[in-house]
């Protein structure tokens, strides 16, 4: 779907519910951008998107119906964002790029991985070391873009954190067992 015809539908929405442009953006956006995005000459976020389609009170799928493809990888975006909510995050993390929308591919990936973190600590030593390598990837991309989210960062670490704890103890013991074997 182009820009125009996607400005075409909100402004359309927007004019059925007799709302100007300033009783639509509120505060999560200005409204010199829904006059951008009305003309078609910007086109929003899917973040922008949920927002006007909650003020409007119409569907995202009569702003954007499913059967079109938004245009710029927002509908490989859209998948993704899908999977992650129907919790496929191995389908996440190995998403390609898309692009225009590096930075929430990021936070999704880096959300994914923390989950899939949580997912492998169950004690086996190669759950642990699974675990780790996705919280340490889950700080990095946590930190990239402007979605960039402290909060993702500080739990992967705080993971990290006592997955080391767990591994350390897991190699002292078979450190331990291999020197309780030589004395022998």
């Amino acid at each position: 779907m182009s820009s125009n015809e996607l400005g075409r539908r909100i402004k359309e929405a927007r004019l059925a519910k007799k709302l100007t442009q300033a009783e639509v953006v509120g505060d999560f956006i200005t409204r010199n951008m829904l006059s951008q995005i009305e003309s078609g000459s910007a086109l929003p976020s899917v973040k922008t998107l949920q927002y006007l389609s909650k003020v409007l009170e119409v569907p995202m799928s009569q702003l954007m119906p499913e059967d079109e493809p938004p245009a710029d990888g927002a509908a490989d975006y859209l998948s993704v964002r899908s999977r992650f909510i129907r919790g496929e995050y191995s389908e996440v993390i190995a998403h390609q790029d898309i692009a225009g929308f590096s930075d929430e591919l990021s936070a999704l990936r880096a959300s994914a991985y923390l989950r899939l973190a949580g997912e492998y600590t169950d004690g086996e030593i190669t759950s642990l070391q699974q675990a780790a390598e996705y919280a340490k990837k889950a700080a990095q991309l946590s930190g990239e873009g402007i979605y960039a989210n402290p909060s993702v960062r500080s739990e992967a670490l705080l993971l990290l954190n006592t997955l080391a704890g767990k591994l350390s103890d897991y190699y002292k013991s078979m450190i331990d067992s291999e020197l309780g074997e030589i004395k022998l």
